[in-house]
């Protein structure tokens, strides 16, 4: 399996770097981060109808997806 970096070196398209990124175990994460920071986010996940933890990894996603797009 190529690495992210492979696949956005390679020009692999949006949906390739989006479905690669999905998939895998999922793992915890701790950071730390300013509570306005997350108090604006479970609000707007909210706001989206979707957990604080869900807003973040589309961020995330959304992020990665159009890296050399």
């Amino acid at each position: 399996m190529k690495s992210y970096t492979q696949l956005v070196d390679s020009k692999a398209s949006e949906t390739d770097i989006r479905r690669y990124l999905v998939e895998g175990e999922r793992v915890s994460v701790t950071m730390r981060i300013p509570d306005t920071l997350r108090d604006a986010a479970k609000e707007e996940a909210a706001l989206r109808g979707m957990s604080f933890s869900a807003f973040v990894r589309t961020c995330m996603i959304e992020e990665l997806a159009k890296k050399g797009h």
